[in-house]
């Protein structure tokens, strides 16, 4: 098979390429050829790297988000990292079939642990018993976590997400992908660039701030690109969505809070939601939510409460999730969608003072839905640094003490996605330097598997790329 890379930039869209980023605008334009792709619902992390690298729907994959509520569980539970949890084959494994001798490194795609890929790498950090976590990441085989570390120094975790994310973790993710190319030469490899991601969501993409950050990711894509054209790879560059603006948070539990659907627990003085208890809550995930109803006889009354909440656009219940291939067990009784300038907070206290000690910090885990907030520094902390260092000195000492620097104010957020925007403007890229494997047209996000396959050479079915019926809207 012909050896390719593709390269994940998060949040590239092609109104972003132009005088910022002079190697993919020139790249683009005189070598490649590219298209747009239309977003997978929602367009999220995990669900559109799911249907690229399956070819499925949510519904067919099930991955419904970055996060959902588990129902053996009854916890709401994200930034899941095994691999089982994706219910379809994935190219590689499709490509396995066709060549015995092909290989595929994946580096910081999602659902990355305990894959039937040959070579991948993931952040795990390690979580101590005194409290501190420690930047740290996975590896399989185990031992090219140490060969990373030893040549790139430690996983760059507080840059990867939280205030301090910048373009170090991009560089150490492209920076280990080299290496494992030197090492194991895969004939597929994936890599993921989440770098636009950040300021895209603090300031939005109209920020004249941005420029920076797009030409430090320019830059991380000349180097890739040079390096694997020198390698004789056919490359791929995408993105999974593309940055809205917004300035309307709409904190959908507590309305339901409002309207006794929300359970909670009170733990020294501080409300915990109890989704187990709930009759309803929303697992917030940027511009959509799922909304778990425990008495399906109440699912419309539900529907009929969020439906009229100021920001959102449309409530989906039973089969009119079909809208967006998103009948999955794990989905919600009811699907919330934002309008395009808003989107959905976790946030169910009415009294800042009540809320759970974890709301303050960064902690994907714990939270009960997606908080881009966890980005921002408190702006009313007025000596951060000093206090900062007050409480990494204590962590090293082993004290218990909480890292609660983060704000409460979703109004700090600027940016958002996972509804399908109305412009193309802010749908993702698909761009190749083979121009005759390059769509002709836009393309639906379930092509994207079948685009892979043939740079590969793998010997397929063609595929026509007409656009499904997705989003009325749009057509």
């Amino acid at each position: 098979m012909q050896k390719t890379v593709v390269i994940n930039v998060v949040g590239l869209t092609q109104s972003l390429i132009g005088k910022h980023t002079p190697f993919l605008a020139e790249w683009s334009a005189q070598k490649a050829k590219g298209a747009a792709i239309r977003p997978v619902f929602p367009a999220v992390t995990c669900t559109a790297q799911a249907t690229y690298l399956t070819g499925k729907t949510p519904q067919e994959h099930g991955i419904v988000g970055n996060g959902w509520y588990f129902h053996e569980e009854c916890e709401i539970k994200f930034w899941r990292q095994s691999n089982k949890l994706v219910q379809a084959e994935k190219v590689w494994e499709t490509a396995k079939k066709l060549d015995p001798s092909f290989t595929c490194a994946n580096m910081c795609w999602w659902y990355n642990m305990y894959s039937s890929a040959d070579y991948y790498l993931t952040p795990r950090p390690q979580y101590l018993a005194d409290g501190r976590k420690l930047p740290d990441c996975y590896t399989h085989p185990a031992s090219l976590r140490d060969t990373l570390q030893q040549k790139l120094g430690t996983f760059p975790l507080f840059h990867y997400w939280g205030p301090k994310t910048s373009i170090k973790s991009s560089k150490w993710i492209a920076d280990a992908s080299k290496i494992t190319d030197d090492l194991y030469d895969p004939t597929l490899t994936l890599i993921y660039l989440p770098h636009l991601d950040y300021n895209l969501q603090r300031m939005g993409s109209s920020d004249t701030r941005i420029a920076t950050d797009l030409q430090e990711i320019d830059a991380v894509c000349a180097d890739l690109i040079t390096y694997y054209e020198a390698r004789g790879a056919n490359i791929i560059v995408l993105s999974e969505y593309g940055i809205s603006a917004v300035n309307q948070p709409v904190h959908l539990n507590r309305v339901l809070r409002q309207h006794g659907f929300i359970a909670l627990r009170e733990e020294r003085g501080l409300e915990l939601l109890d989704a187990g208890a709930s009759e309803a809550f929303a697992v917030a995930d940027h511009q959509v939510a799922h909304i778990y109803v425990k008495d399906r006889s109440r699912v419309e009354e539900v529907k009929r409460i969020i439906g009229q909440v100021p920001g959102v656009e449309e409530v989906l219940a039973g089969n009119e999730r079909n809208k967006y291939s998103l009948g999955h067990d794990r989905c919600g009784e009811l699907v919330a969608v934002a309008r395009k300038n808003a989107w959905f907070t976790y946030y169910y206290w009415l009294d800042d003072k009540k809320a759970p000690d974890f709301a303050r910090t960064v902690e994907i885990h714990k939270k009960p839905g997606y908080d881009p907030v966890e980005m921002f520094a408190d702006p009313k902390i007025k000596f951060l640094l000093p206090l900062v260092a007050t409480k990494l000195l204590k962590k090293k000492l082993g004290f218990r003490t909480l890292m609660d620097i983060i704000p409460l104010d979703a109004t700090l957020v600027k940016g958002s996605h996972g509804r399908i925007p109305d412009t193309k403007d802010e749908w993702p890229v698909f761009i190749t330097n083979k121009s005759e494997l390059a769509p002709s047209a836009d393309i639906p996000a379930t092509e994207v598997y079948q685009l892979i396959l043939h740079h590969l050479g793998a010997k397929q079915q063609q595929h026509t790329f007409d656009m499904p019926q997705i989003n009325p809207v749009l057509n």
